[in-house]
């Protein structure tokens, strides 16, 4: 099992009670100076990552205090100098909502040589909230998701001379990217899904399929993603296919780790605070979806915990967040098990990306958390048998 550490970068001093955090909130709230010293904290933690045997996972997101990253390209490039072993992906590169894929291709493949080919490339839609910050149609995002991928695998792999791209959402009359990727014919290329139906597109192409903090009912996305994975390739997919996001915090005591716990599930606490005229735009969602949310009334389907309760994560006891699979904390032997016993509940998952910095955990709180489970859990993770129960159940 490989382990991604991540972090989004968050700007805490803005969270003021009862604000909106995305979109709206005004940019005099951010201090320049506070900020430049939030992306050196940040990069140093990235580098002890780096140093313990973790991977790294960057993202980005726009007029949001909750992620400083708003270039994960920026970051990217940082790294693939600053780092040494660490494999760094990008999770995302919002595809649907960029004008540009040929700068995507050139960016990615730059950062690859920069890094003697590190980089795993992750392509995701974008999330509804930043459709009007990017000046995009909710409409069709998918289709232009899909279209930027295949543009940026050919611009990747093509190595005969510029070529002409025309169609509805792009058109270029020569591109010949400068430099090629490293890693041939293109680096890995990741793509992240919530619902069943997205999970066969990514398995037919053989890539690696993410999601986040969906709890124990993963299971039913990495079952549907292995089903049509076997349909297509004719083989099981090996677990490096599959990979999954928790939150995670560790202290040397139970209780201490849980005070860091909540710290960290300030991500999860801050993800509504969005206007709502931006929550969702028409056309993003699906038919289907909007229709579960009429019958919801507008609120957030609750998570049903294996003990039965159903639970709202973002407002749930971090005890209730461990049960349900969202989060891993605790002491290092706590942590090893309740991973353990959730690659087996998956069926076996290859890569595990853990948010060891979220909210206002603090720079020393975050080093400690990440030298505990990079020298106490990380090293029996890595000798983990994830291909443990693959079968469709």
């Amino acid at each position: 099992m490989r382990v991604y550490h991540f972090s989004e970068q968050p700007y805490p001093d803005a969270w003021l009670p009862g604000q909106d955090l995305r979109v709206t909130l005004a940019n005099k709230h951010c201090d320049p100076q506070v900020a430049a010293n939030l992306y050196h904290r940040y990069q140093d933690e990235w580098m002890l990552a780096d140093e313990l045997g973790f991977d790294i996972m960057v993202n980005e997101h726009h007029a949001t205090s909750t992620c400083l990253s708003s270039v994960a390209a920026v970051t990217l490039s940082i790294l693939a100098r600053i780092t040494k072993k660490a494999r760094l992906l990008a999770l995302g590169y919002p595809l649907a909502n960029r004008t540009d894929p040929l700068r995507a291709a050139e960016e990615l493949a730059m950062i690859d040589v920069i890094s003697r080919g590190r980089l795993d490339m992750g392509f995701v839609k974008g999330v509804p909230y930043e459709v009007a910050a990017a000046d995009s149609h909710p409409t069709g995002m998918m289709d232009r998701l899909w279209e930027a991928h295949d543009f940026i695998l050919k611009a990747m792999t093509h190595q005969d001379g510029p070529f002409a791209w025309r169609s509805d959402n792009y058109e270029y009359r020569a591109v010949n990217i400068w430099p090629r990727p490293w890693q041939q014919p293109h680096p890995p290329v990741w793509i992240t899904a919530t619902s069943l139906p997205s999970a066969a597109p990514i398995a037919q192409r053989g890539h690696v399929l993410a999601t986040f903090l969906g709890g124990y009912k993963t299971r039913e996305l990495f079952d549907a993603y292995r089903t049509a994975y076997r349909e297509a390739w004719q083989r099981d997919a090996a677990p490096d296919r599959l990979a999954y996001l928790a939150l995670m915090a560790v202290a040397d005591t139970e209780e201490e780790a849980l005070i860091r716990a909540e710290k960290v599930a300030g991500y999860l606490r801050t993800i509504a605070r969005v206007p709502e005229p931006y929550r969702n735009p028409p056309g993003y969602g699906s038919v289907a979806d909007n229709v579960r949310a009429l019958r919801a009334g507008g609120q957030r389907p609750g998570m049903v915990l294996p003990s039965g309760r159903t639970i709202q994560p973002i407002t749930a006891p971090c005890t209730d967040l461990i049960e349900a699979g969202i989060l891993f904390a605790g002491t290092p032997d706590q942590v090893h098990d309740q991973i353990v016993r959730f690659n087996a509940a998956m069926g076996g998952i290859g890569n595990l990306i853990v948010m060891g910095q979220g909210g206002p955990l603090s720079h020393e709180e975050t080093v400690d958390s990440l030298t505990l489970f990079g020298t106490k859990v990380l090293p029996r993770l890595k000798t983990l048998d994830a291909t443990v129960a693959t079968a469709v159940a």
